[in-house]
């Protein structure tokens, strides 16, 4: 069975840092690219950052906003993505979801179209 679960939403100050994770089972992710999404009250979600599978080179792509902020990198031994979130501000609450796209030899796009396997998420809130 594909899966992919998130963890490491917390309740956070502006200004810190959290690390979230996004572990992949059923499913190698050296075929895979993965984006991190947020959802806010609303039907639309942000992309946040994407990275793209090992034929890419795992190459990055992050959201206008996060841009110096955030962080993705993946762990292949774990099969887990990672998002390094520092510098957090209230704009950033949401639900995290990661969502997974069979990806070959192309880079990743952090748009939420083009991914069909989703988690189902992790709460992050930012706020004195």
């Amino acid at each position: 069975q594909l899966q992919l679960v998130e963890s490491g939403g917390a309740l956070v100050q502006p200004g810190g840092s959290l690390r979230l994770s996004c572990a992949a089972s059923g499913f190698n992710l050296d075929y895979y690219a993965i984006g991190w999404f947020r959802q806010a009250p609303g039907p639309e979600r942000e992309g946040i950052a994407c990275i793209s599978s090992s034929s890419s080179d795992g190459t990055v792509e992050y959201g206008e906003r996060v841009k110096g902020r955030f962080t993705i990198t993946k762990d292949d031994a774990e099969n887990t993505v990672y998002l390094q979130m520092d510098s957090l501000e209230p704009e950033d609450t949401g639900l995290y979801v990661c969502a997974a796209r069979r990806l070959l030899y192309r880079k990743c796009e952090p748009e939420s179209g083009l991914y069909g396997l989703w988690g189902q998420g992790t709460q992050v809130t930012v706020s004195s």
